[in-house]
């Protein structure tokens, strides 16, 4: 029967924990004069420091980045996540810069261009991945005319080629200049015949 009344407890009704009935007394004297419940985690810290307590757990605190307050417990995730000011990577460059500016960035960065190894063609670099998955390395050839199924390729004129840089335009010019020249010169040729002294 000893036995079992010093093993009997009594809640104390400042920290809420059991404490053996035989102790109560001398325990709640020190308890409630040393001890304080925390508001948020409802430990139980001393007076003397509690604030703290408070401060280095629980209190708002400033991103080092971007000076936003918050719950100590999320700086971590909003600096590696949410945070404007992280420092991240151009998906085309691999340039760091701050997240805030990386969708203006990748607009312009995402519309350069380079030449694709394979077929030749300049590729936007924001379509390159998708054009590296169905490239198949041919040439940039313009697509044939559509033929109908009976044509041949033995029933088909070659067209014929023109010599590189000549055109119509400067075959007319040239035929210009040269009528131009004839008659200036057939001119310049009776003007000369008129004022000899032969005549």
């Amino acid at each position: 029967m000893a036995e079992a009344s010093d093993q009997a407890t009594t809640l104390c009704s400042h920290c809420d924990r059991d404490i053996p009935s035989s102790n109560i007394d001398l325990h709640y004297a020190h308890c409630s004069r040393n001890l304080e419940k925390c508001k948020v985690c409802s430990d139980m810290v001393p007076k003397k420091y509690a604030e703290e307590h408070f401060l280095s757990t629980h209190a708002p605190v400033s991103c080092s980045l971007c000076s936003r307050s918050m719950d100590r417990e999320v700086l971590a995730v909003h600096k590696g996540e949410n945070c404007p000011q992280r420092i991240v990577t151009c998906d085309y460059c691999e340039f760091p810069l701050p997240a805030v500016d990386l969708f203006e960035h990748q607009e312009v960065c995402g519309n350069r261009t380079e030449l694709c190894n394979l077929c030749n063609k300049y590729i936007r670099l924001r379509e390159r991945s998708n054009h590296e998955s169905i490239c198949n390395g041919v040439q940039n050839i313009p697509p044939e005319p559509f033929r109908s199924t009976g044509e041949t390729e033995r029933g088909r004129r070659p067209q014929r080629r023109q010599p590189a840089g000549f055109s119509t335009k400067s075959l007319i010019f040239t035929i210009a200049i040269t009528g131009l020249a004839v008659v200036l010169g057939s001119l310049l040729f009776q003007s000369k015949h008129e004022n000899s002294p032969m005549h």
